[in-house]
């Protein structure tokens, strides 16, 4: 029993590194071709994501939206549904937050971000509920679809921002800001650090308890497995389908409501930086499991946190940073661990 834990950590942890190590060797390479030492790169690179308090304050805030968006992802690849509309509800969600937080009374006062965040889940469930119905009832690709939800959010939220919710203050593209009493708090003041981490936090940990103590989490995983086998035992297979697309849009819309009302405190043209897309790859290299998306969470967000930061002190440019994030998701979708301990990829039947 010890020798199977312990080869199943071993998985694990391979599956998690070697996706990294791989991009950090290509990336070094990349970095001598253009005359740049790889290892005083990656030095500052690590100083400059966890060098001080304040630079982690700063890694932690850029990971902060990618816990909800990997969490989002890996409940519906867990079900076997590739959902790639979590940019979409990330959008939908913090746009109806912020309109919450500013239209809404400001004597409302504590009860405000609950509201707004309740609000947000809401908008971000009906978003995605309509892709998980069209592929439990009519079979229809949720790739295509939920990939054209993305642009179709996009365009909503653009349309709303530059109209009806314009701010006459701000100037183009962007709502005016919330009210105070709906900001989120910042945990390591002057830092942009805010207690959206915390609720990311808590989302991961119910994520956890969800796949491995509920009976909904057990049968997402079942119908993931093996579909033929999941309706065998009686389980719903459309249910189950619909079930992971509300709660992935449930968990985006949260995400894109800590963004709003943590970070910006108003929502603009330019919101999301392709956080649900990023949020994919944190899912793929934690093999959707909470511990390794807290890792790729982090690992992601302290590439964008210190890659901003390294063209002050360097000539390395920032696309150095993309190339690594590029990478880590190629080789995160293939199990090279699988491969390199011997094990056969499993198939589904």
């Amino acid at each position: 029993m010890t020798g199977a834990l312990l080869r199943d950590w071993a998985e694990r942890g391979t599956g998690f590194a070697l996706p990294v190590v791989v991009a950090l060797a290509v990336s070094a390479v990349v970095l001598l071709a253009i005359g740049e030492n790889p290892v005083t790169t990656f030095g500052l690179i690590l100083s400059e994501s966890f060098g001080s308090a304040r630079r982690i304050a700063s890694t932690l805030s850029a990971a902060t939206p990618l816990l909800f968006t990997a969490v989002a992802t890996a409940v519906c690849f867990r079900a076997g549904v590739f959902n790639v509309g979590v940019e979409g509800a990330f959008l939908i969600g913090g746009l109806a937050a912020v309109v919450a937080g500013f239209s809404l009374p400001a004597d409302l006062g504590w009860a405000l971000v609950p509201l707004c965040l309740t609000i947000a889940a809401a908008f971000g469930a009906a978003w995605l509920w309509l892709p998980g119905w069209l592929l439990a009832r009519l079979e229809v690709d949720e790739v295509v679809s939920t990939l054209m939800l993305n642009f179709i959010a996009a365009a909503i939220t653009a349309t709303l921002v530059n109209g009806i919710f314009l701010s006459r203050q701000s100037g183009n593209n962007v709502t005016p800001p919330v009210h105070a009493a709906a900001e989120l708090s910042r945990l390591m003041p002057p830092a942009t650090l805010h207690s959206g981490f915390l609720i990311g936090l808590a989302v991961l940990a119910a994520y956890a308890v969800w796949t491995r103590h509920t009976p909904a989490g057990v049968e997402g995983a079942w119908v993931g497995l093996n579909r033929r086998f999941a309706r065998v035992v009686g389980v719903s297979v459309p249910r189950t389908i619909i079930t992971a697309m509300l709660l992935s849009g449930v968990v985006a819309g949260l995400g894109g409501a800590a963004q709003g009302l943590g970070q910006l405190h108003r929502f603009s043209d330019g919101f999301s930086a392709g956080y649900g897309f990023t949020g994919m790859a944190v899912a793929l290299l934690g093999r959707n499991r909470p511990v390794g998306m807290l890792l790729g969470a982090v690992l992601f967000g302290a590439l964008a946190s210190a890659g901003t930061t390294i063209q002050l002190f360097s000539d390395i440019p920032l696309d150095l940073v993309n190339i690594i994030q590029g990478i880590v998701m190629i080789f995160a979708v293939v199990e090279l661990g699988r491969f390199r301990l011997g094990i056969k990829p499993k198939v589904q039947g």
